[in-house]
């Protein structure tokens, strides 16, 4: 089975032009959609990995990037869905991939996905691909790879490094970016969830941009 041709066969037979013009315009027209809102494409998704025994085969890198290549959004999301599903067979090797995808049509709606779910996990199983890997991220040129150093600890609770997360958001506090700027005021404020005085007194000794600010202190 190609199982790029069956799934595109299958999100072709229910595309909704109706649907996709207002995709298109919330994500500031940066990508085609066909049209097939998040709930519906999960249903997609779960027959068609049931049907393809996709799930059951290694992690199919071939796969996740053919997804990668095509125009609509939603063959992104379906190579997040398919990583989602396999994320206990990510290995530490996989982490040129996640790089890969963060770095290719980059935007929020991916990268989002790829740092706390992916990223996170790899760097839980392999820590060593933190000094090896993620500190090169924190200060690259590229936005989204910084984006990622920042948010892949948001879902840690309390194994977040605190030292890591100070360090990669003071790296990049003074980025005028809105994207980094939004990051750091999300990684605070979920970490707030879990140490409330730590980031009260972070944000209280830390030059940040009103918007990380804002962000940061919802819950506290």
């Amino acid at each position: 089975m190609d199982w790029v041709v069956e799934l595109e066969k299958l999100f072709e037979k229910n595309r909704n032009e109706e649907h996709a013009g207002p995709m298109e315009k919330y994500m500031r027209d940066q990508f085609p959609y066909l049209g097939i809102k998040t709930p519906e494409r999960k249903v997609l998704l779960k027959g068609f990995f049931q049907t393809s025994g996709i799930l059951n085969k290694p992690l199919q890198q071939n796969f996740i990037l053919s997804l990668w290549e095509k125009d609509a959004r939603e063959y992104q999301y379906a190579a997040l869905y398919y990583l989602e599903k396999m994320v206990k067979k990510l290995q530490r090797s996989d982490l040129e991939l996640l790089e890969n995808l963060i770095t290719t049509k980059s935007w929020w709606d991916t990268v989002d996905t790829i740092a706390p779910k992916l990223v996170g996990y790899i760097a839980t199983k392999y820590p060593e691909v933190i000094p090896d890997k993620i500190e090169q991220w924190a200060i690259s040129d590229d936005i989204w790879l910084r984006r990622t150093a920042i948010l892949f600890q948001l879902k840690y609770k309390e194994r977040t490094n605190e030292e890591l997360l100070s360090r990669y958001i003071k790296e990049n506090a003074q980025e005028k970016e809105f994207f980094i700027r939004k990051a750091i005021g999300w990684a605070l404020r979920e970490y707030s969830k879990t140490n409330p005085q730590f980031v009260r007194h972070f944000i209280g000794t830390t030059p940040l941009s009103n918007l990380s600010i804002r962000e940061g202190s919802k819950y506290i």
